[in-house]
């Protein structure tokens, strides 16, 4: 089965198609971005290696999506014979609140509920509509299924997702933790088990999503019991640009001495703040934050030094909370490549089972792979992150 797989952003749409039939072999990937704005690109890459590259006449998320059938059906790097291949759609949707659990065929009733839950997720949830609404349009009759961000944390207890305010917010309002990165952390989570031998309903798991955006999850038997992020990606550890866990009367000050609206203050935590704001170097890249570090920069040396305290400090407190742990994960774009993070997060943990060795972190892989000594208490894998093909997994598993 041909399933597609659309992540629609405010101005992005990024797309995988997948043969599930054929080992689940990539046929084509790529993306359009700046739609909306003067110079919208694409580019698109098939399973041959041929590419394409250039700007196209996109305004909005349907122009998007033909153009990608197009490229798909395109006689020289097409990589399909008609539309008709496509058996489903499956959508990266932000948030699902506590409505949406699991992946869902989007019908009339999940649409409206995807375009309610957008209240707590402004910046996606009607964007991720749009990408659906396109693919209904260009692509007729082609089942589209949601598969959420929120929906693996969704096994959260309340003890772990209640915030300490007036019960009313949680009632009324809906105010609490939901976590994001969900497809990334399961996904790994799953690897990992596969990767030790072990099955995931047995085995106590940290999965450490370290990007841009950064966040941890706590897994037991296969379900997560706490994860990072919160109400929005603003919480948890620090990240490219946001903030993390900060004191609230710290953003109170601020707003009334510098005198900023709400919306400024939310553009200060989640745009100009975490790694960017604390290396000041005008980049929020670990690689160039590291390579300022090791010319003698202090501030990017700091700023790295409190990224990987502040890591480490989920750690521990995910151990207790999980009493014990089997495996601790490191995927995505710093916790794959970054070797001298891994480390720095890891230092001085061997007292509580956490042994890594440093030749084994040392080696660079698209493979998933353990980077613990091997009389380590406890494995430390490093597995690559496949949110698509867990999104086409999902979609495969309801329609096929």
């Amino acid at each position: 089965m041909i399933i597609l797989v659309i992540n629609a952003g405010s101005s992005s749409v990024k797309f995988t198609i997948f043969d599930m039939a054929d080992q689940k072999k990539v046929l084509a990937s790529g993306l359009i971005e700046r739609i909306g704005i003067e110079g919208t690109s694409m580019k698109y890459t098939n399973f041959r290696g041929e590419e394409v590259k250039g700007e196209v006449p996109v305004k909005n998320p349907k122009d998007a999506v033909k153009i990608i059938t197009e490229r798909l059906l395109d006689a020289r790097v097409g990589v399909l014979k008609s539309m008709s291949d496509i058996k489903a759609i499956g959508h990266r949707v932000v948030q699902g609140m506590e409505k949406i659990i699991e992946p869902v065929l989007l019908d009339e009733k999940a649409k409206t509920i995807v375009r309610e839950c957008g209240v707590l997720a402004p910046l996606h949830n009607p964007h991720n509509l749009m990408g659906i609404e396109a693919c209904e349009a260009v692509l007729p009759g082609v089942p589209n299924v949601g598969v959420f961000d929120t929906a693996f944390h969704s096994t959260m207890p309340s003890r772990a997702f209640l915030y300490a305010l007036p019960y009313k917010y949680y009632e009324e309002d809906h105010i609490r933790r939901y976590g994001f990165h969900g497809t990334s952390h399961g996904f790994v989570a799953k690897a990992a088990a596969a990767l030790d031998g072990r099955p995931l309903n047995s085995l106590k798991i940290i999965t450490a999503h370290l990007g841009n955006g950064c966040s941890l999850a706590a897994v037991k038997n296969g379900q997560c019991q706490d994860t990072s992020m919160g109400l929005t990606p603003l919480e948890g550890v620090i990240m490219g640009t946001r903030s993390g866990d900060l004191d609230a009367s710290a953003v109170l000050y601020i707003m009334k001495k510098d005198g900023l609206t709400p919306d400024q203050a939310d553009n200060l935590l989640n745009k100009k703040s975490g790694v960017l704001g604390l290396a000041s170097i005008g980049s929020s890249d670990l690689r160039d934050v590291e390579a300022e570090a090791n010319k003698g920069n202090k501030l990017c040396a700091q700023a790295l030094e409190v990224f990987a305290y502040r890591v480490k400090k989920y750690i521990g407190s995910y151990m207790a909370a999980l009493g014990g742990l089997d495996i601790l994960v490191f995927t995505a774009g710093v916790g794959e490549n970054s070797s001298t993070m891994r480390a720095a997060i890891c230092q001085d943990l061997e007292g509580i089972g956490l042994k890594l060795d440093a030749q084994k972190n040392s080696v660079r892989s698209p493979e998933p792979r353990v980077v613990s000594t091997g009389d380590s208490p406890i494995k430390i894998h490093v597995i690559p992150t496949n949110e698509e093909l867990a999104i086409a997994e999902a979609t495969l598993k309801l329609v096929g």
